[in-house]
Order: C-alpha cells, then sequence, then structure tokens
C-alpha cells in the first residue's frame, strides 16, 4: 500500500519505487513477488481500477483520499486478478489497512465501495 501510494503521489515509476523498498530492512518480511506484480499490475490496470471505484464509491477517484485510494486500488485489482484469494480475505486486510493508515472513518468508506465491487468484480461461484 505504501508504494503504490508513493506511486500515486510522486509518479515516480514503479520500478524506481520497487528498488527504493528492497533496500528497506523490514521488506525482507514481504513476499517479493506478490509486492512486484501488485507495483507492476495496479499502476498498468488504472483505468478500469478507477472506473470500478468510481462506479461503486459513487464520487470521483480526486474526492476519494490518497490513502484510501491506494488500498481501494490494490483490493479492487486483487478481486478482480486474485481469484485464489478469497474475497472475505481481501476485503477485510483492505479495512485493517484503513484503520492503520487512512482517516479515522476512512475503512467504512472502503469497507461499503468493496462491498458493492466485489458483486461485480468476482463470479457468484467464486463469492462462496
Amino acid at each position: 500500500m505504501q508504494a503504490l501510494y508513493q506511486w500515486q503521489m510522486t509518479g515516480q515509476p514503479p520500478s524506481e519505487i520497487e528498488l527504493q523498498f528492497q533496500e528497506d530492512e523490514n521488506f525482507s518480511k514481504a513476499d517479493r513477488d506478490y509486492f512486484a506484480t501488485l507495483l507492476r499490475e495496479v499502476p498498468a490496470n488504472t483505468d478500469d481500477i478507477n472506473a470500478c471505484i468510481s462506479r461503486h464509491a459513487g464520487r470521483t477517484m480526486d474526492e476519494i483520499d490518497p490513502v484510501e485510494r491506494a488500498i481501494l486500488r490494490i483490493a479492487c485489482y486483487e478481486l478482480q486478478k486474485c481469484i485464489d484469494v478469497p474475497f472475505k480475505v481481501v476485503i477485510n486486510e483492505a479495512i485493517e489497512l484503513s484503520k492503520k493508515f487512512g482517516a479515522e472513518q476512512g475503512h467504512k468508506f472502503v469497507n461499503s465501495v468493496l462491498d458493492s465491487a466485489v458483486m461485480e468484480l468476482r463470479t457468484e461461484t467464486s463469492r462462496q
């Protein structure tokens, strides 16, 4: 989430951001492959992801807090492309990130958007 936040705030290439994070001593705890995939694929699919978020948020992307925007982008990508990750896990992780890094009531907004988006992004069988 922090890397995607940095990308959306600075416009820095994802490859440069990835190198910066790899140098951090705490990065050893991260799943490097998954991190790289998210950092590469979320920016590459931003138009589709943003359209989905806007449909379910009822506001433009510019009106969404930057932290919550990064969290929603990750979660929408995971809901659409990472079918092996249960949708409840995706939503729960997004809510927890929102509670930790977002605005005071931001987790409620994130939960609302994702509860709506999951109906579009996951088939009925992948929601069970």
